[in-house]
Order: C-alpha cells, then structure tokens, then sequence
C-alpha cells in the first residue's frame, strides 16, 4: 500500500512538473510570436512645415496623429498599408537606431515609399536626400494583409 502511494505521489509530481516545462516552452505559431518581413523602400524626409504638409497644422499627421520634433515617426506610401505596415505599427530602418512608428501616409502616387519624420530640421531632410533603405516590420497575425493572404493560398 505505502509503495502505491508513493507511486501516485512521483507521478502527480512528474505530471506537474512536465505541465511546468511545456508551459514554459514558446509555440512557435503562439499569438505572440513575430514574422518579419524585410523589404527595400525608397526613403525620403519630411519635416512640419507647411509647404511640405498641410496648411494649418503642419504638425497633424493623416490619421489624426500630431507629430512632435524628436519623435521617430514615418509616412508610409499606400501600397505598404496593404502589405500590413498600417497606422502605428513598429518599422525597424535597417542602418538607423531604435524603431519607427508609423503615423503619416503618404500620396497616393507614392509606391514602395517611406518618409522618415525629421521635425522641423529642415538641414537634416536635405541631408538625407532619397536613399534606398531596407526595412523590418511585423506581419504575423493581421488577416487582412497581402502576407497574410498569400499564405492561406488566397
């Protein structure tokens, strides 16, 4: 009888700790887990200033968004927004620091297009000119993007 407890005891125990480990253990299709896709852009500037936004409120952006000097945003041509690179979605600019967000889109001329959000540092949007930039950006878990879609076969 003392051997049947000890048997049952050893066997909740291993069950919670294997219950422990697997829980632990990261579902690569998890909610959670990302799918980056990296794709090249052509990479502009843009600062708040009227002639080159809006007339009024230089510093509100196309979604509502007000931008503030310093702040690492970007404008996005439409064409990306139908590739899942919607309103505040993170975008890592490959060669530049940290992580972008995308508050402003652009024309709807523009195609494969970024515009990084130099505020009112006009100097520094020359500086930069239009260059090539490779991009980094999220594509897991929005139904409604060309990525997505392609992997259901649609």
């Amino acid at each position: 009888m003392k051997f049947l407890k000890q048997t049952y005891l050893f066997n909740i125990l291993l069950g919670t700790i294997v219950l422990l480990v697997l829980s632990c253990v990261e579902d690569s299709e998890s909610p959670n887990t990302k799918k980056m896709t990296t794709m090249t852009v052509t990479a502009t500037a843009y600062n708040s200033v009227e002639r080159q936004t809006k007339k009024g409120n230089p510093s509100l952006a196309a979604w509502g968004d007000i931008l503030d000097p310093g702040e690492r945003a970007i404008a996005v041509s439409r064409d990306l927004i139908e590739l899942g690179l919607d309103h505040n979605e993170e975008v890592e600019i490959i060669g530049l620091p940290g992580t972008y967000i995308v508050k402003d889109k652009m024309n709807k001329r523009w195609k494969k297009k970024i515009d990084i959000y130099m505020g009112l540092d006009e100097a520094a949007a020359k500086q930069w000119g239009k260059q090539q930039v490779a991009i980094q950006f999220n594509t897991k878990d929005k139904p409604y993007d060309k990525f997505s879609l392609q992997e259901n076969g649609k």
